[in-house]
């Protein structure tokens, strides 16, 4: 039987959240959101046809609307 490991969210946040490439990021994915008018836990995201990390914008042609699970499958392709 396996036990649950304690997260340490400390650690977590230091090692990827807290870093300014991540920061960056993360407003780009929120300046998206806004930009759709879409609210936190309504169950839809902001899909980048061509990913942030790709070099892709936050123009209005490169985004549109998707719900979570088809976005998450997506990925990074």
């Amino acid at each position: 039987m396996k036990t649950k490991r304690k997260r340490n969210y400390k650690k977590e946040y230091s090692d990827y959240h807290g870093k300014p490439k991540q920061r960056k990021a993360r407003s780009l994915r929120n300046k998206a959101r806004r930009k759709l008018r879409l609210k936190v836990g309504d169950g839809k995201e902001v899909d980048h046809k061509k990913p942030l990390s790709k070099g892709g914008s936050n123009r209005r042609g490169n985004i549109r609307v998707t719900t979570r699970k088809a976005n998450r499958k997506k990925y990074n392709k």
